[in-house]
């Protein structure tokens, strides 16, 4: 009956290139553009952080990472004690002081409070 149907006839699979570097490049492209989008930045604020932290000493102007501007009365390795208003003063933990402010400022945001 192979009049009516035609023989089926067997043809090899086509011949795929298996991928090389190549294949890796674009993946690895992606990989090396979240390093320097995300990661590099992130990691050199952190160190800038650590270093500001290591450096401040009693007697500097802050703002603690919950907005609060205050002066640094005395530090230990955890804790930082910052005087907020006179005779005021409160315990945050040393890495919730998210920056240094220039000296004065403490003083004149007080005399501002005042008036």
């Amino acid at each position: 009956m192979s009049f009516l149907i035609s023989d089926a006839v067997a043809e090899a699979a086509p011949v795929v290139a298996q991928p090389g570097w190549e294949g890796m490049l674009f993946p690895v492209g992606i990989l090396v553009f979240f390093y320097f989008l995300f990661l590099r930045p992130q990691h050199k604020r952190t160190k800038e952080h650590k270093k500001m932290l290591e450096q401040m000493q009693a007697g500097a102007e802050v703002v603690t990472g919950g907005g609060v501007l205050g002066k640094v009365v005395s530090l230990d390795e955890n804790f930082v004690q910052v005087e907020v208003a006179p005779n005021t003063v409160i315990q945050v933990q040393r890495h919730q002081i998210s920056s240094l402010m220039p000296k004065g400022t403490f003083k004149v945001q007080m005399k501002k409070t005042k008036s």
